[in-house]
């Protein structure tokens, strides 16, 4: 039985109610149900979190202290269990030098296929490089002029650890006198200790020459000892000028640009050796920019308009920008937009040196008088941040920076002798830059000779397998220099999918949390072949899922619920999709039959008139595009993956709200004209990030209730009668809290290689308030009990106080009724976070002016959670305000009053409007593909809502 199953008895992770659930092995399982309703307890709290332990357990007592223990789960026993990898949503690195190309390993198997068959080329005059004769070195050095003192320099060990202390004694031996050991001069005769873990350059000084005419024989003898000592190449060291770098192999015969031996290092921007000098292989440096340094160009000088020298704590600045201006006669008391180029060029880069008189009077009413060089405020915040040993002004100055794109590598990363290395004239930059749908091209279509096809056979089958699969989880929009950390959850996840497909493993268990996060309908299929390809290899494939085409894909479906929290943790149903739809007691399998589903409307709102629209927006990969956003609808920005919908509202709409109306430090994506700024007075982003960092946040803590339950508490005979303010209730400040643990309830004990012991205080039982404090009571109940209450009884224990209960009904309104009041911040899922974002935003009063920006809202939700969040969205409107989402989900789109579709495609061959309008318009464009999938769904739910209100008019008028 264990060998065809997974067999789990007695799962109570969370939420889970000792549940025993059996899963078929080397199929492709979709675990599916409400928000919260158990279903990543049991997929990776308990079925991944077992496989983790037996592997760990494994392993010495030893290696375990250095891995990240995982507790055992709350499960009496789990059978047949393969294996486990899990991938899961979290974002790739976050190291700025980890990029696609790098994740995915395609970059090492690039660097390697560069060193092998790439042909160096001169940057400068584009020639081939070939190998240089004897003659051709002893010309070179004779250009030199009469008396020039030379050294001949052959380079053994180049960046090579070690102590190469028998290497010392056989240089010796050969009659060699002095070696350049990491640009120092040595005596052999002396004892030369190197450590043995640092990398190493070493050189034998074969000749010291002086040129005159005689002495191209003597100059020919020693380059050719050089040359065969260091396999074909030498430095010739010209004593205080420069060094030349000469090879037989490789050298331009035009200007003498040498290139050692192309080797992989070369090509990789981690190494010294192939790293960009400048940037250090980042690709960009961060600068001050001139944006950030005038957030508000309508401010004059005298009002603060540099708001980095505006003297918060000294007025050195100040006084010293007044001199400048007095002395040059640029207004001060005039908004910065109306200065001349000039005169913003004399202010942000200086005059060259040109002395300024300055008169300084310090806060005591010390003057001073002097002629000062005046170096420019970009100038000087550059070299006070290069210069100082102090974070503090090192972090205010980063305020006013961005990354700029490296001068020297033009960010490339790479040296530029890495560069010059090309195969059919790209080189390994131009190579990277490309889509992974393009490089796909560009490989399949590389023209090589017979020896370089016969060396790089095995290479490029590596890449183009790796680059197949990429594709087939729908990232061939992406490009393989992309920073890592700029990846979405979905696709770093996808990454690591096709990374795995890559490894083709066999007898695995994988466990997937929504791989088609991010994916726009059209690329679902794909994604759904390559899950079914890694089930084909002899894979077992559990995924938390809640897409209606990866579920009636699946061989078998587990719908967890039926509800969510406190009301979820069981299994409502299981078997194939079709059993599923058939079970009545499935609330998934009622939606995939259609019995239920989210209605369209009879009537979509116009706009109001008002509009916000962008003209001529160029950020990544948009192409100039013009766009109107209506007001007072709720609208959806649609299009494939990597169409541009990103960049397009979070790059260029939201940061340019944000700093027009909050004063945000941000520098919006290029757009060449932004109208319509006055019908909006506030903008809010509304995502998925934790709504707190630390387990002292809490719902109740973010929507501000915890503030007026603890005025009630306050305000208690008791509390009056003690002398207790409000602060006394609070569990992140002394006086109230329990002592011992700080106010967190409970106690971490170290167990060093065995998983750290949470354990609850010993003082306060886990309540968090000392006794006093608990001695309080509203209605028979302490602050603790409070916390402790689901947010559906605390709105019920508070119905008589308003501003509470108004505050706790939003919170139920978005379907957090199961959730404690004081449930800990790190413990919310991400959707459930964003419910609590939007509870807080319901209960405040609308102006009327608002828009709200969403950037896929359905992550992590089930249809009938995503159902309740369109009616809390639609709310948002009716109320008077904006709603603008980011979506690929089907159900939403529908809904929406207005969608913009970006596209045709992803990368460079996206950027562009497809179709505006409402989801009856989209769906007559005949290029769009959100037109093309949508239209199937919204005909067969427009005519289901149709005749759903036709049955409530009949029932209706029955009555009547």
């Amino acid at each position: 039985m264990a060998r065809d199953n997974i067999i789990i008895k007695g799962a109570r992770a969370h939420n889970l109610k000792n549940i025993d659930v059996t899963i078929p092995r080397d199929k492709f399982v979709v675990l599916t149900g409400l928000s919260g309703s158990g279903k990543s307890s049991l997929a990776f709290d308990t079925i991944y979190a077992e496989g983790q332990r037996r592997y760990v357990e494994s392993l010495s007592a030893y290696a375990r202290q250095f891995l990240g223990q995982m507790d055992k789960p709350d499960v009496d026993s789990i059978e047949g269990l393969s294996p486990a990898i899990s991938i899961d949503q979290k974002t790739t690195s976050r190291n700025p030098r980890s990029t696609v190309g790098t994740v995915t390993e395609i970059y090492d198997y690039l660097r390697l296929l560069f060193a092998r068959i790439g042909r160096p080329h001169c940057p400068e005059h584009h020639i081939e490089i070939t190998s240089q004769t004897v003659e051709q070195m002893v010309d070179r050095i004779m250009e030199y002029p009469e008396r020039t003192k030379l050294q001949i320099l052959a380079p053994i060990i180049s960046g090579r650890k070690g102590e190469h202390a028998k290497l010392f004694a056989e240089i010796q031996k050969q009659g060699f006198v002095r070696v350049r050991v990491n640009g120092e001069i040595r005596e052999l005769s002396e004892t030369i200790t190197l450590e043995k873990n640092k990398k190493h350059s070493i050189e034998v000084v074969v000749d010291r020459i002086v040129v005159k005419a005689d002495i191209q024989t003597r100059l020919a003898d020693s380059l050719e000892t050089a040359l065969k000592l260091a396999e074909g190449r030498v430095i010739v060291d010209v004593m205080e000028q420069e060094e030349l770098l000469f090879s037989q192999n490789l050298a331009c015969p035009e200007c003498g640009f040498s290139i050692e031996e192309l080797a992989p290092r070369m090509f990789s921007f981690n190494s010294p050796f192939g790293a960009c000098p400048e940037c250090d292989g980042l690709g960009q440096r961060m600068v001050v920019d001139p944006e950030m340094l005038i957030p508000n160009p309508k401010l004059a000088i005298d009002k603060g308009a540099f708001e980095a020298w505006a003297g918060s704590t000294s007025n050195y600045y100040p006084q010293f920008l007044a001199a400048v201006c007095e002395h040059y006669g640029i207004p001060q008391d005039k908004p910065v937009s109306e200065l001349t180029k000039e005169q913003m060029q004399k202010l942000l880069y200086g005059t060259g040196g040109e002395k300024v008189r300055f008169r300084y009077e310090n806060d005591f009413g010390h003057k001073k008088e002097a002629m000062v060089a005046f170096e420019g405020i970009v100038n000087n915040l550059e070299r006070r941040y290069r210069e100082t040993f102090s974070d503090g002004i090192r972090e205010h100055i980063e305020t006013y920076m961005s990354a700029k794109a490296c001068g020297k590598c033009k960010g490339h990363r790479l040296k530029p002798e890495s560069l010059a290395v090309i195969i059919n004239s790209r080189n390994i930059a131009h190579v990277t830059s490309l889509s992974i749908g393009d490089a796909q091209e560009w490989f399949d279509s590389l023209t090589l000779t017979d020896r370089e096809a016969q060396i790089a056979h095995l290479i490029l089958k590596e890449i183009r397998a790796r680059l197949g699969f990429l594709v087939n989880v729908g990232l061939d929009y992406l490009t393989l220099h992309r920073a890592a950390g700029t990846l979405s959850g979905g696709e770093a996840q996808r990454i690591r999918l096709a990374t795995q497909i890559g490894s083709s493993l066999m007898g695995v268990l994988y466990i997937l949390d929504e791989p088609s996060i991010g994916l726009h309908q059209r690329d679902n299929e794909r994604l759904i072949m390559t899950l079914e390809h890694m089930r084909d290899l002899g894979n077992t494939l559990i995924v938390v899922e809640h897409d209606e085409d990866t579920m009636l894909a699946a061989d078998y479906i587990i719908d967890i619920g039926p509800g969510a929290g406190i009301h979820g943790g069981r299994v409502i149903s299981q078997g194939t999709p079709k059993e599923i739809m058939e079970d009545s007691n499935s609330l998934t399998g009622q939606y995939l039959s259609g019995r239920k589903f989210i209605p369209v409307a009879a009537e979509r709102r116009k706009p109001n008139g008002k509009w916000l629209e962008i003209r001529g927006a160029k950020e990544n990969n948009l192409r100039g595009v013009n766009v109107k956003i209506p007001l007072g609808v709720f609208g959806c920005v649609t299009g494939v993956s990597g169409s541009g919908k990103s960049t397009l509202i979070n790059e260029i709409l939201y940061k340019t709200l944000a700093k027009e109306l909050n004063g945000a430090k941000v520098r919006p994506g290029e757009y060449k004209e932004f109208k319509g700024l006055e019908h909006v007075d506030k903008v809010i982003d509304i995502d998925q990030s934790p709504i707190g960092r630390t387990p002292r946040s809490n719902p109740a803590t973010y929507t501000g209730v915890f503030d007026d339950i603890r005025d009630v508490f306050s305000a208690t005979n008791e509390a009056k009668v003690r002398g207790y303010k409000k602060g006394r209730f609070s569990f992140n400040v002394k006086g109230g809290r329990c002592e011992a643990c700080r106010g967190d309830g409970i106690i971490k004990i170290e167990m060093h290689f065995l998983p750290d012991v949470y354990v609850p205080c010993e003082v306060c039982k886990g309540k968090r308030y000392n006794r006093e404090t608990l001695e309080v009571k509203y209605k028979g109940k302490n602050i603790s009990d409070v916390l402790e209450m689901t947010l559906e009884d605390a709105c019920e224990f508070f119905k008589n106080i308003p501003r509470i209960h108004r505050k706790l009904s939003t919170l139920l309104d978005v379907g957090l009724g199961y959730m404690n009041l004081g449930q800990p911040a790190t413990t919310l899922s991400g959707g459930e976070a964003q419910r609590v974002k939007l509870a807080a935003e319901l209960y405040r009063r609308s102006t009327g002016k608002t828009i709200y920006i969403l950037d896929e809202p359905t992550t992590g939700l089930h249809i009938h959670d995503i159902d309740r969040l369109l009616k809390v969205l639609h709310r948002l409107v009716e109320n008077g305000d904006s709603v603008l989402v980011i979506e690929h989900n089907l159900d939403v789109i529908k809904t929406a009053d207005y969608i913009i579709d970006l596209g045709p495609d992803g990368g460079n061959r996206g950027g562009s409007i497809v179709a505006t309008g409402t989801p009856e318009d989209v769906v007559k464009v005949e290029g769009s593909y959100t037109g093309k999938y949508l239209k199937p769904i919204l005909e067969r739910d427009t005519s289901r809502s149709k005749d759903y209100r036709q049955r409530l008019k009949e029932m209706e008028d029955a009555v009547v």
